[in-house]
């Protein structure tokens, strides 16, 4: 019972904030495909193992990163602050153990306009997030939450995927992949 009060309570806050806080950056509707072929040497590409969720597919903006392992607690602290502009990375170092992303989560992140959010490692309430606008790329779905400990590391460059994601640089997603580059090529 206390699960259902929950779930529509935050689907009360996201649709009441939904007009106010829906401005997703993007300077320019882009494919990765064409940003690939049109700016090659500027760019890397992310190895292809991200699932889509959310109802935003394109994503773009200025990375900023975390660094942790099974422990949301600095995801939660991050989202509340503003993101206009900005790409949540996390790299959860892959595991599949437990979320980082859950539905209020990503409602807090739709609130404080993060642009989008890109996990190396799980998120949960899938159904109702793919039912919000924001887009989130993470390896899988996983049902049991993280542990609270608020360990972990903010704003560092960090690796996975073949790449790595360097705060202040720039992410771009779409449903062919995730590619980076040095400077805003959308501007």
């Amino acid at each position: 019972m206390f699960r259902k009060v929950t779930l529509l309570y935050v689907a009360f806050l996201y649709l009441y904030n939904k007009e106010e806080s829906s401005t997703t950056y993007l300077p320019s509707m882009f494919t990765t495909a064409d940003l690939w072929d049109e700016h090659t040497a500027l760019l890397l590409c992310c190895d292809p193992i991200f699932q889509d969720f959310g109802g935003e597919k394109v994503i773009f903006g200025k990375i900023t990163t975390l660094k942790l392992f099974e422990d949301n607690s600095l995801v939660r602290k991050q989202l509340e602050s503003e993101g206009r502009g900005k790409v949540l990375v996390i790299d959860g170092g892959g595991s599949l153990r437990c979320a980082l992303i859950g539905d209020q989560l990503a409602a807090l992140a739709i609130r404080n306009n993060w642009a989008g959010i890109i996990v190396n490692g799980c998120i949960r309430d899938s159904t109702l997030i793919n039912t919000m606008d924001i887009g989130i790329k993470a390896l899988q779905t996983c049902p049991v939450k993280s542990i609270k400990r608020s360990s972990g590391e903010k704003d560092i460059a960090v690796k996975f995927a073949g790449v790595t994601f360097i705060p202040n640089q720039f992410v771009y997603a779409d449903s062919d992949g995730i590619l980076l580059s040095r400077q805003n090529l959308l501007s």
